[in-house]
């Protein structure tokens, strides 16, 4: 049928969050970066280590893949409109953006947490996200539409995390993406959020994890299979696809299940 394809050749993304530190496997921008490559999109790579972001770079060159790095932080509006100029200045359009910025942020509950860390933690997981669309939309208006992909967390669908800012601020990535959804969709701009749950990624490793506590965080879902980078970056690439073109204000869980239940079986 016309229209459904997962091609994307002559199709420009913008990933953040590009990089991946290093370690075992990829982190979910990096991924999120090749395969959009691989499906034939170029790529504006945006990080704020320039190293983690060209080593992106040219793993999409070894594959034949074009891309380009741009080094910025994307809390600050002028990097944001920066990294959306290089996509437009080299290619002379935007279809796809891809929020995957995102931090831990401070723990503590509401009695404990700092509150400076709080409106810092906010700033990075969801205003940049906000900063980002406001000048991607214009952009992707001019191409005839696009697609927009928040990188939220079953941490935003659901209760039980030890901290407070963490799961506040991806559950207000959840609603931004309903919200932007409707509020875009008369460009032909649809707008989705893919929620990750315990994929095991360099980031997550750079945190320090024992062997027992990974094996744990298997565990914890149906299909009991450890998820990463690549599982994530294979959802956002489907999302900006025209395989996905009936999608918008969606909330995807990937994370084995883990949301679907209420509590594993036993046995």
């Amino acid at each position: 049928m016309q229209g459904i394809s997962a091609d994307l050749k002559g199709k420009v993304a913008i990933v953040t969050g590009a990089g991946s530190r290093p370690g075992e496997g990829v982190g979910n921008g990096r991924a999120a970066a090749i395969l959009l490559a691989r499906a034939g999109a170029k790529l504006v790579l945006a990080d704020a280590v320039p190293e983690w972001a060209e080593e992106t770079r040219r793993m999409i060159a070894e594959e034949g893949g074009e891309a380009l790095t741009v080094t910025g932080d994307v809390t600050k509006p002028e990097d944001c409109a920066a990294i959306v100029a290089a996509a437009t200045g080299r290619w002379g359009r935007l279809d796809a953006l891809v929020n995957n910025v995102g931090i831990s942020g401070p723990k503590g509950t509401a009695e404990e947490v700092d509150p400076e860390e709080w409106a810092h933690g906010l700033l990075v997981n969801v205003t940049s996200m906000m900063l980002m669309a406001k000048y991607a939309v214009p952009a992707m208006r001019a191409a005839g539409g696009g697609a927009i992909v928040n990188i939220g967390s079953v941490a935003g669908l659901k209760g039980g995390h030890p901290s407070l800012l963490y799961p506040t601020s991806k559950g207000a990535v959840v609603n931004m993406t309903r919200a932007m959804a409707v509020h875009h969709a008369k460009d032909r701009i649809r707008v989705n959020c893919v929620c990750p749950g315990m994929v095991y990624t360099p980031m997550v490793q750079a945190k320090g994890m024992s062997a027992e506590e990974r094996e744990r965080r298997r565990r914890r879902s149906i299909l009991q299979v450890e998820g990463s980078g690549w599982d994530v970056g294979a959802a956002v690439a489907f999302l900006c696809s025209g395989n996905s073109r009936w999608m918008t204000g969606a909330i995807v869980p990937v994370d084995a299940g883990a949301t679907a239940i209420a509590a594993l079986p036993s046995g």
